[in-house]
């Protein structure tokens, strides 16, 4: 994890200094491209950390893994004049690095706190990679919107750290994703607290070894969230896709964990701002729910593809690849 996080540092600074606005359009889209690829990356272990962030904060690593993987987004965003990105990727470093100078003991208040300043961020994101991208002036409206939000986020963390007994921060509409103005929100956090507990509970599970006793206790937690939401099709349907998939015992943790947990979470999210139609698994998930053959997910770099092919393929099957490879290009 250290050696990639400083292959991926190494590569921003080059990139800083070949300079992107010197580059033609195609070469720009490119490094854009790189950028969001990343960035997805360190989405999911700031996610990952979040949701099991009482034991994040009693391992140093951990935790300053959180710290990097924020600070890594704010230097790219920052090199490619993505402000609202940089300046958004900056307050959750700031709040991480409060957690990693001063350990304190989190509560589920706090990682609310933290959760929805993540939506914050990955919803940036996600507009960058749409078809129309993201404007400055779109992302200064998302900032400004943001703000109270942060600022409640920064004196929760901070009157912890100080030892004192916080008082739970209101809620503000900068508190749940922008929805429509004819979608109502659930009026309760009950169901989204539900959802998140049982999704540490199935992090802490997809951190070990597996086999048919945990992969049991994975289908008995996605029993409990189909039990959540039963009058939504679309949120029942996703959570058989999950639990299919973990039936699979061809199926690796180490594939199943980044996929299901984003895909439960985001559908909670939809849950409390009752969105609840938009509900769907992807078709990755439905793959790996329906497929009888083992899967794996490549990266788009090819060093990081590289490796991994060479963690699941023997020399033969590789031998073969190559072959294929050559004959298709």
């Amino acid at each position: 994890m250290v050696v990639s996080y400083y292959y991926k540092e190494l590569r921003v600074h080059i990139f800083q200094f070949v300079g992107v606005k010197t580059m033609d359009s195609a070469n720009n889209e490119r490094i854009v491209g790189y950028f969001i690829e990343e960035a997805k990356e360190h989405l999911e272990t700031i996610e990952k950390g979040i949701l099991d962030l009482s034991s994040a904060v009693n391992d140093e690593e951990s935790i300053n893994e959180l710290f990097r993987a924020a600070h890594s987004i704010k230097g790219g965003a920052a090199m490619l004049n993505f402000t609202s990105i940089q300046k958004t990727a900056h307050r959750l470093e700031d709040a991480f690095k409060i957690l990693r100078d001063d350990p304190i003991q989190t509560d589920q208040t706090l990682e609310s706190l933290f959760l929805k300043a993540y939506d914050i961020l990955q919803d940036l994101l996600e507009r960058l990679q749409g078809p129309l991208g993201l404007s400055e002036d779109e992302g200064e409206q998302i900032m400004e919107a943001a703000e109270p939000h942060f600022v409640e986020l920064q004196n929760y963390i901070q009157q912890l750290a100080d030892g004192e007994v916080p008082t739970p921060p209101q809620v503000t509409s900068a508190s749940v994703r922008a929805s429509s103005p004819s979608m109502t929100a659930i009026p309760s956090n009950e169901v989204v607290m539900q959802v998140r507990q049982i999704l540490q509970q199935m992090l802490a599970i997809f951190k070990q070894e597996s086999n048919p006793n945990n992969r049991h206790q994975l289908q008995s937690l996605c029993d409990k969230l189909v039990n959540i939401a039963p009058a939504e099709n679309g949120w029942q349907n996703l959570i058989k896709c999950a639990k299919q998939a973990i039936n699979n015992p061809k199926h690796s943790y180490r594939l199943l964990a980044p996929i299901i947990i984003k895909e439960v979470k985001l559908a909670g999210d939809c849950l409390e701002v009752g969105k609840g139609t938009e509900i769907a698994p992807s078709q990755g998930l439905e793959q790996l729910a329906y497929s009888k053959l083992p899967q794996i997910l490549i990266s788009v770099d090819p060093t990081i593809a590289a490796e991994t092919i060479s963690k699941v393929f023997n020399k033969e099957q590789i031998s073969k690849l190559v072959n294929l490879l050559q004959v298709s290009h």
